[in-house]
């Protein structure tokens, strides 16, 4: 009969960092929630804003998860358009630019969050 002491039962990961991240993420999307108007929700900006936290929340994740040797990377290029999407729409709202700037770079955002989110869960569902 093999001996207990000979093979330790291993102990699970703590989760503390992953949860302190998760429950900042819902801390910054309830403020957003909390302190916008109900007229802002139907602003371009929010929608990016939103589509923000969701695309941090999932690279935390990424952080947080460790994956050993096949580990999923998201795509950098997509990001970096979507956030200079993002800061677009912000700044021309800001300047009080055209309307157009604003409907086409906040839309861009949300469209290269998304790709790159779903390309992210992707391989970590083949994973």
């Amino acid at each position: 009969m093999p001996d207990a002491a000979s093979n330790p039962v291993p102990a699970p990961k703590p989760r503390r960092w992953s949860i302190v991240a998760a429950g900042l993420l819902l801390l910054a999307l309830a403020l957003v929630v909390i302190y916008t108007s109900r007229s802002a929700f139907s602003s371009p900006l929010a929608l990016v804003v939103v589509a923000a936290i969701g695309l941090a929340a999932l690279l935390l994740q990424l952080r947080f998860r460790s994956q050993g040797s096949g580990r999923v990377r998201a795509p950098l290029w997509l990001n970096v358009l979507g956030l200079i999407f993002a800061v677009t729409a912000v700044v021309a709202d800001i300047l009080h630019l055209s309307a157009n700037v604003v409907l086409v770079a906040a839309p861009g955002s949300v469209l290269c969050f998304a790709i790159s989110s779903t390309a992210v869960l992707r391989a970590l569902r083949k994973n």
